[in-house]
């Protein structure tokens, strides 16, 4: 048989040849076929090149979901370079960090984020060109279009080994300092053929697509590879997911299937429900990013008349873990069931493998070719001996293979589908004066899924102002970290071995 590399270019190269003029529209600013955006994507090549990138660099973008967005993914994999995208709800810290570590030497900005972008080449020498995606003039950089004017030339895509990075994309501090997972071609090209499965996501050549989901969420869900893998319209809303605006691409575009967070879908409910609106198009509901409560299936099932597919994922699987499946009567189970090419298996907190996978609730350890092996620069691969990753999720199978997360073994939270830590809230709070002890929990919320709660001790004879205690967050962390609530209490429960009791906190404070 051929050797035929698997790299992600070859799905656009796919899309120009068999869907030329299927469109990606983004809100806003326009469409293109996938023909012209791939001659755009291919000069971007030439032009990141020209510029002095090799083989390996990598290209941090901070962007929303555009076009222009979508032509730096595969500019920049095409041509052997990686793919960064930063999360731009982080602090200038996060990412700072992050950029550092992976010695990005490009930036491309979108609209609205250009001191964002100015404070990071301050705090970051690795990055010597700012690339600004939107507007006719920058400063200190290149606009877009002019570089695309002015260095972009056609460029031979691929002629590199399949397993070469493509992409990067850090965990958001989920255990302490964020990680970074390393996507290759091979790894996304796998993902993609799972994720087209008709138990999966299911795309095909009629559909129109609306994506939702941030494209610096572990590659958008890999709805940028998949959409032209199948000759699907792609949608993408820019930086505006609020109701009023998803409803009016949805109904402009004709969408069919759209994919995003829980808090995306509340918006979309209550401006239909405001203002009489339906959607009549839309045919499938991909959700994900944190356990969708049941009482908003049932209601996104009823109001937009769309069978919603729930969804597992992480950013160290590509994300796609498992989901429910495209096509038939039953509602929604949980959070699905695998496809194949990845395996999961539940153990004991020891790590040894339960005698018996179903209906029982263990730590969940996944498997497979998109399955992170080893975290960006470090030293030791994040395996068990069987080559198994353990998630961190507590979850059950049932007797059909759907999964179920029935929580976490640490104590993060997610919020709209972000993850929150509380040890970084709890050591700033910790800091300040008249503070005894501090603990931050995760509230059960119907919007956001989870949101923290902070709960402090005062040292004796002192007086806590709860506003103060917000305050002090603000600019330390991203704002939508800081807790909804304080409660002020006078003697914190410990545990036997004389840390703070979190599951005697969440008991009496976060019922739902």
């Amino acid at each position: 048989m051929q050797s035929y590399a698997l790299t992600v270019d070859k799905f656009l190269d796919h899309a120009a040849k068999w869907s030329p003029d299927r469109e990606i529209v983004t809100a806003g600013i326009g469409r293109i076929g996938y023909a012209a955006l791939r001659e755009r994507s291919n000069r971007l090549s030439g032009a990141l090149l020209a510029l002095g990138l090799r083989t390996g660099d990598r290209v941090a973008t901070l962007a929303w979901n555009t076009q222009r967005h979508i032509e730096i993914y595969y500019g920049a994999m095409g041509a052997g370079l990686v793919c960064h995208t930063l999360n731009p709800r982080m602090t200038a810290a996060h990412l700072a960090a992050m950029v550092n570590e992976a010695e990005d030497r490009v930036l491309a900005v979108g609209q609205g984020l250009e001191e964002l972008a100015r404070e990071l080449a301050l705090r970051c020498p690795s990055i010597e060109v700012i690339v600004y995606l939107e507007g006719a003039r920058a400063e200190g950089g290149f606009a877009y279009e002019a570089l695309l004017a002015e260095f972009g030339r056609e460029t031979r895509w691929g002629g590199f080994d399949e397993n070469a990075a493509a992409g990067l994309c850090y965990t958001s501090g989920t255990t302490g300092a964020p990680k970074g997972v390393v996507y290759t071609h091979r790894s996304n090209y796998l993902h993609t053929l799972r994720a087209l499965q008709a138990d999966s996501i299911a795309l095909t050549a009629s559909d129109c697509v609306l994506v939702a989901v941030p494209l610096f969420h572990a590659n958008g869900w890999g709805f940028p590879f998949a959409a032209p893998a199948a000759g699907s319209k792609l949608v993408l809303p820019g930086r505006q997911t609020d109701g009023a605006h998803l409803a009016s691409l949805i109904r402009a575009e004709g969408v069919t299937i759209a994919a995003g967070v829980q808090t995306v879908w509340h918006g979309l409910l209550d401006h239909l429900d405001e203002t009489g609106g339906e959607v009549p198009s839309l045919e499938r509901v991909i959700i994900g990013g944190s356990t969708c409560p049941d009482a908003l299936i049932r209601r996104m099932e009823e109001r937009l008349r769309a069978r919603v597919q729930t969804s597992w994922g992480m950013t160290e699987l590509s994300p796609l873990g498992t989901v429910a499946p495209a096509q038939g009567r039953e509602r929604a189970i949980a959070s699905g069931r695998p496809p194949v090419g990845l395996d999961l298996k539940l153990t004991d907190a020891a790590g040894a493998t339960l005698a018996e996978q179903r209906n029982v609730t263990g730590h969940l350890k996944v498997k497979g070719a998109s399955v992170v092996d080893r975290y960006f620069k470090a030293e030791k691969d994040a395996l068990d001996s069987e080559g198994y990753f353990d998630t961190g999720d507590l979850a059950s199978i049932d007797g059909d293979g759907n999964l179920t997360i029935s929580g976490r073994s640490k104590d993060l939270i997610k919020s709209g589908g972000e993850w929150i830590n509380p040890v970084e809230i709890e050591t700033i709070v910790g800091r300040l004066p008249g503070v005894g002890l501090v603990a931050v929990i995760s509230r059960p919320d119907a919007k956001w899924g989870e949101r923290p709660l902070l709960v402090v001790e005062p040292q004796k004879s002192h007086v806590l102002d709860d506003n103060a205690l917000l305050e002090a967050l603000r600019g330390n962390v991203a704002d939508w970290w800081i807790p909804d609530q304080v409660i002020q209490v006078s003697h914190m429960p410990l545990a036997a071995t004389g840390k703070i009791d979190k599951n005697r906190l969440r008991a009496e404070y976060t019922r739902a």
